[in-house]
């Protein structure tokens, strides 16, 4: 069964371009022209992954996404960016993009991110878990953390995360006392069909250790100059 894939693009000369593409490779498409038809035509039909432009007339681009990791969390979403900026980058995936690319593309580019991400939503809905099991939960020091539910605790105290920093804490967690590059980092959590600036990581292990360290005598996520970072317990020393 061939996939669905909603374009959401005001400029209509890219969107015909990028249907006629994605046909002649066996892709359903579907064309909105603005952010509020997007919409509206993702809700009303089922897509298997969507191409969003993030200057739209009627609703922002950022804004169809937000609205749509609100009702669907596992879409994957391909942000089309004439905008060049880390910040701009990291606000879509922040609310839950899975890729981005900065206008003008090459079209065997898009099309491999896009085949890697519909291979990624495969994967994972093959990936059922059967029933609850510790393996699922993980503990460093007084720092939980919950796969299944995506809840996050120091202490009692709970930490709300967006899904790009739960997945990153998640992967530090996983290799305690490991000291992970950045190129490692990209790969497991950004994926492997990530072709960002590195330092989208600097940026994410921030948001990190403002919600988990923040006013901790004990700091977990340590910087490993020129290598990378990892996940171990460092005692801030009491200053008389």
């Amino acid at each position: 069964m061939s996939e669905r894939i909603l374009i959401i693009e005001d400029e209509e000369n890219i969107a015909r371009v990028l249907q006629l593409e994605l046909e002649f490779e066996g892709y359903i498409t579907g064309i909105a022209y603005s952010g509020t038809d997007g919409l509206i035509t993702y809700r009303e039909q089922e897509w298997d992954l969507v191409l969003l432009d993030l200057m739209l007339p009627g609703l922002p681009g950022l804004d169809v996404l937000r609205r749509i990791r609100a009702d669907e969390k596992q879409v994957p979403v391909i942000l089309l960016t004439a905008k060049n900026s880390v910040e701009d980058k990291v606000a879509g995936l922040d609310l839950g993009a899975n890729d981005y690319v900065t206008k003008p593309f090459q079209m065997e580019e898009l099309l491999a991110r896009i085949r890697a991400n519909l291979r990624m939503k495969k994967h994972e809905h093959d990936y059922e878990v059967e029933e609850v099991d510790d393996k699922f939960s993980h503990l460093y020091r007084d720092l939980t953390l919950h796969e299944q539910t995506r809840e996050v605790k120091r202490k009692e105290r709970k930490i709300d995360l967006t899904p790009r920093e739960f997945d990153l804490l998640l992967h530090l967690m996983k290799h305690p006392n490991q000291v992970l590059s950045r190129e490692q980092l990209l790969d497991s959590v950004w994926g492997y069909h990530y072709y960002g600036e590195t330092n989208v990581v600097d940026v994410y292990i921030r948001y990190l250790r403002k919600k988990i360290d923040f006013n901790e005598t004990h700091k977990y996520i340590q910087t490993v100059r020129g290598v990378g970072y990892v996940l171990k317990e460092q005692i801030d020393e009491v200053k008389n």
